[in-house]
């Protein structure tokens, strides 16, 4: 959530910032100004109200005590209360449109951040390694996991419908044996406190991150309960210190977390067709980082190297692109996607977004620390997939197979899964 201060004497450059995004949410401003300018004079006004209340108060008591009649003043006091009452009214109506709109209202891109329209026009920041050469057709992962017996599509979507898989035998075993893997490296190699979190969370966490009002259509929710099924790792662990006070020391705070993530997806192209590429369940590990303020985008450029580190380790080739501000996330100001390159797909994949937050999350969540100068300040927040494991399974089964259609796994994943070979 912006700092309504910002928006009140930084007007134009927050809808420029804004604008940048493309969209129309540049046009909320005025409105959530206007709101503001008609919460700040009801306030004066009530301020101004309770003031005169209190001093004819003190001289209805001086007037009794003299024996005068103060009905009339007395009457005056009750006309004062009614009034403070109605903008009483008025001041917590305009309060909460305020927050309505500036819920709804998305972070500012980083003014370093590519100007751009779409993902067309995302620069590549780097790239690791080169294209594997496999010296024969590549198959897909689809082809390789039949063969092998690694994934049933077929009677997962007899259970729970389309975009749902099961994991069957060595496919288990290496989807497990990944998740272990990314969780030893970040917590072990890059100091990460693990997390096993709720899977089930309130509202209001989700507000926190900034999934919701904005992407309600996209959670699965259980009614009964008020409850959300997670879409990611980042909403229970970025809101572990919601409504704390941090104390300097404390900072930066890392976290990795593995849970499975859920997602309706709606809209997404490419739900429907038969793979791992997009999925309604899949499993991820989640970096999450909590820190000061002035080294948040030096953290954000640690994070990625963490996530990067996993692929390098793997021997998969990626490349890391910069989000321009029309393709940046909603609550974002600068993000970093890290993209593997899948052989049989012929194409990089998305694996892990890396994003600093800004205090956009920390200002929705209340979630500050206590400076050197004693006041209290909002937390930056960032996070980052370490990585998501349906497109790193694709990317590994489909540039490591051989000839015959086994797998050969790169050496970190041997003590993992307990073999060299799938196949």
């Amino acid at each position: 959530m912006l700092d309504i201060r910002l928006i009140r004497e930084n007007t134009d450059l927050v809808k420029a910032r804004l604008q940048s995004r493309g969209g129309d949410s540049y046009l909320r401003v005025d409105e959530i100004l206007e709101c503001d300018r008609q919460r700040r004079a009801a306030e004066t006004r009530l301020q101004q109200l309770q003031g005169d209340r209190k001093r004819i108060s003190k001289e209805i008591g001086a007037r009794k005590g003299r024996g005068e009649d103060t009905s009339a003043v007395e009457a005056e006091v009750r006309g004062i209360g009614d009034e403070i009452s109605r903008l009483n009214e008025e001041a917590t109506g305009c309060d909460v449109r305020q927050r309505e709109l500036l819920l709804q209202l998305p972070n500012l891109p980083h003014p370093g951040a590519p100007v751009g329209a779409d993902a067309a026009d995302n620069p590549e920041v780097r790239a690791w390694g080169s294209p594997v050469s496999l010296g024969f057709p590549a198959k897909s992962h689809i082809e390789l996991s039949e063969r092998l017996g690694l994934l049933d599509f077929e009677r997962a979507a007899r259970m729970s419908g389309s975009a749902f898989v099961a994991f069957t035998g060595d496919g288990a075993r290496l989807e497990r044996a990944l998740i272990n893997f990314l969780l030893d490296l970040q917590t072990r190699q890059h100091g990460y406190v693990e997390i096993a979190a709720p899977l089930l969370v309130r509202p209001e966490a989700l507000v926190g991150t900034s999934q919701l009002p904005k992407f309600e259509e996209q959670l699965y929710r259980c009614e009964r309960d008020d409850l959300y099924l997670l879409p990611t790792a980042e909403v229970p662990v970025t809101n572990l210190h919601r409504e704390e006070i941090l104390a300097l020391d404390q900072l930066p705070k890392k976290y990795a977390a593995y849970t499975p993530c859920f997602r309706r997806e709606a809209g997404s192209a490419g739900l429907g067709t038969r793979g791992l590429i997009r999925m309604h369940q899949f499993d991820k590990v989640e970096l999450v980082q909590i820190v000061k303020p002035e080294t948040s985008f030096e953290e954000l450029e640690s994070l990625t190297a963490h996530a990067e580190k996993a692929l390098q380790l793997l021997g998969l080739h990626y490349r890391v692109i910069e989000l321009c501000t029309g393709d940046i996330g909603f609550g974002a100001t600068k993000t970093y996607d890290i993209e593997v390159w899948a052989p049989g797909q012929n194409a990089y994949l998305e694996v892990s977004s890396c994003s600093n937050f800004g205090d956009f999350q920390a200002r929705r969540m209340n979630l500050r620390f206590k400076g050197e100068d004693g006041k209290n300040h909002f937390c930056h927040t960032l996070n980052g997939s370490g990585t998501a494991l349906p497109r790193l399974f694709v990317a590994l089964l489909e540039t490591y197979q051989q000839p015959d259609g086994s797998i050969r796994l790169p050496e970190p994943l041997h003590a993992y899964f307990g073999a060299a070979t799938i196949g």
